[in-house]
């Protein structure tokens, strides 16, 4: 009789073609998409070319994204762009996106079926466990290992320990699955799944649409997760069907029911209201009523944990017919091309426009302080992204709040932090 395994643990024994995969075992590891963005890449590809290889292991499953400083901001970051721009063709790579074909690169990856359920994923992004989301296994990895990836198609892993959130009941008006994250990341610690796969379950993940799933999922290594995952259902095939580039089965892609974790925590999400990370860190959480006067300078909605047509649809339903307030920036940045003209054609950048906002193209941007929305000395911002340490967006006298977008939209109407019901 077989042993039971995590989903996680069966995915990587599946990958090293192995029976099973232990807790803590070292495994070799056959690789379905390699990814690189326009920071991480570039290095990959020197260390690609300083082991003397010629050719990507296969021109299919090699992504390369310019998403981190595009459209290029300087002279270095073009520089960088063109890197990958030479490489891409010289390796004829099918999934190379620039210019009016990029967007984020955990968005447009689902997006575009690029990954499917039952995947190994890596990818030289922290954020690249975004994928998880649809019932695949997906890391983040060094520069060097994305080169030794490209070069022969396989990882070395050490199979992580699981943990399982289980989260029931039904969630209040303008909670969603960036508040389960980071309440979740809140009360865990951002070391409490360190090495550890995060295993998002129970009724509350079932009746989540698979933005909210994405936005958990991407987080998971905010607080030192290997991976999150969420089992595939039909919210996950009615995403992908239609989409998948490639043939896949889910059909055991679930957790046995006697799998061991290093523990399992409950969570009653009927309560729950929106919830705040106030700085310097993504586990300093804190409900949205809680927080007192906190005034801003600029809000900002997307990145690749909350910049998909959900979030912007939530956001266009809290500030139509409002002005955003003085003295407040409001940057909404869609995450991908196709999003982006589904949000023009559905009126939502009429609304943010007619509010006062900055629209700007598919981008990390202001995410990494890379640019469009760097901010000052002195000055605070609330966001949708995944990330609020010491100078994240801009100087380190900077101060960064992460929400969902609805909190985020009510904020830049109010000029302070507040959630919707506040409006």
């Amino acid at each position: 009789m077989s042993k039971p395994q995590t989903i996680t643990e069966k995915i990587l024994a599946a990958h090293a073609g192995k029976e099973h995969a232990e807790p803590g075992e070292l495994i070799l590891a056959r690789v379905d998409i390699a990814l690189g963005n326009d920071i991480t890449a570039p290095l990959a590809i020197k260390a690609f070319r300083e082991v003397g290889a010629t050719r990507v292991f296969d021109r299919e499953r090699v992504v390369l994204v310019a998403d981190h400083f595009a459209p290029n901001k300087d002279i270095a970051s073009a520089i960088q762009v063109q890197i990958l721009r030479q490489f891409a063709r010289e390796q004829d790579l099918l999934h190379f996106y620039d210019g009016g074909e990029m967007g984020v690169e955990h968005v447009l990856l689902p997006e575009k079926g690029i990954v499917v359920p039952g995947d190994l994923i890596i990818g030289a992004d922290s954020h690249t466990c975004t994928y998880g989301a649809l019932g695949a296994f997906a890391s983040g990895v060094g520069s060097t290992d994305l080169a030794a990836a490209m070069v022969n198609g396989g990882i070395w892993l050490k199979v992580p320990e699981s943990l399982k959130f289980v989260y029931t009941g039904e969630l209040p008006p303008w909670v969603g699955g960036k508040d389960l994250i980071l309440h979740t990341i809140g009360d865990i610690g951002v070391d409490g799944a360190n090495y550890r796969a995060m295993e998002f379950t129970g009724d509350a993940i079932g009746r989540l649409s698979m933005a909210d799933r994405f936005s958990m999922a991407n987080m998971a290594v905010e607080a030192g997760a290997k991976n999150g995952i969420i089992a595939p259902d039909a919210v996950t095939l009615e995403y992908v069907q239609g989409r998948a580039l490639r043939p896949f089965k889910i059909d055991n892609l679930y957790s046995d029911p006697d799998a061991a974790y290093n523990y399992i925590k409950g969570y009653d999400v009927a309560r729950l209201e929106p919830q705040v990370a106030c700085p310097p860190s993504p586990g300093n959480v804190k409900p949205v009523s809680q927080l007192g006067e906190v005034s801003i300078d600029q809000a900002v909605i997307g990145s690749c944990t909350n910049g998909r047509l959900e979030d912007l649809q939530q956001a266009a339903q809290v500030i139509k017919g409002r002005r955003v307030a003085k003295g407040v920036r409001l940057i909404i940045i869609p995450a991908t091309p196709l999003i982006y003209r589904q949000a023009m054609d559905q009126g939502l950048l009429a609304i943010f426009l007619e509010a006062g906002a900055v629209i700007g193209p598919p981008t990390c941007g202001p995410c990494l302080g890379g640019h469009m929305g760097i901010l000052a000395p002195g000055e605070t911002a609330i966001a949708t992204t995944n990330r609020n340490f010491v100078g994240r967006m801009g100087h380190p006298e900077s101060k960064v709040y992460l929400a969902n977008p609805a909190v985020a939209a009510a904020s830049a109407v109010t000029g302070r932090i507040s959630g919707p019901a506040q409006l």
